[in-house]
């Protein structure tokens, strides 16, 4: 018996691209070094700009509070060892701030034929394509600041814990939409199985 013939690619839904990309950077920034992971081929969508300010007052408000647990630590204690560590956290945290919008820019996804990729990270670079037919659950999940700020997160889970996928940052709308056709597509390619 033949395995019946794959199907073409799919052509993107009428204004699918207008929802995935609004709200987003215009393009995918990526590190000056030759050796670093291609881009490749297709359209590559992006995370939404209000990506940043969440992740931006979120860090805010985790370096309020060391800082006040510290000044706390120190009038306590009535020494100053405290303000070593809680200096060195907050200047993590202040470089995780400083950083932070770079980082946004590297984060993308692409819809292909068989699979989704996605890709993040500047030093430390990650490419993954989870095949449609794989997907076992696409979760949307956001919290109270991203609510505040119109965004969600879209969580692809597959039977193989490493290639599950977590895409922060994108807008309500483009994660209902991208949930929908991962489930449609997914479950056309998961009859064949």
């Amino acid at each position: 018996m033949t395995d019946p013939a794959p199907e073409p690619p799919r052509p993107p839904l009428p204004g699918q691209d207008a929802v995935l990309d609004a709200h987003t950077y215009d393009r995918v920034l990526e590190p000056g070094s030759d050796k670093r992971l291609p881009l490749g081929d297709g359209t590559w969508h992006q995370l939404s700009r209000n990506y940043v300010w969440v992740r931006l007052i979120a860090l805010g408000i985790i370096i309020v509070i060391l800082a006040a647990a510290f000044v706390v630590g120190t009038l306590v204690l009535a020494n100053a060892w405290p303000w070593i560590v809680g200096g060195l956290l907050l200047v993590g945290y202040i470089w995780a701030a400083a950083i932070t919008p770079r980082q946004a820019r590297a984060y993308a996804y692409q819809l292909r034929a068989d699979d989704l990729v996605f890709r993040r990270g500047i030093l430390w670079q990650r490419q993954v394509a989870v095949p449609y037919g794989r997907m076992q659950l696409v979760d949307i999940t956001h919290g109270p600041l991203d609510r505040a700020f119109g965004i969600a997160q879209l969580k692809l889970v597959t039977a193989a814990a490493s290639t599950g996928v977590t895409i922060p940052g994108l807008t309500q709308s483009a994660a209902e939409q991208l949930r929908d056709t991962l489930v449609e597509v997914a479950e056309s390619r998961r009859t064949g199985l």
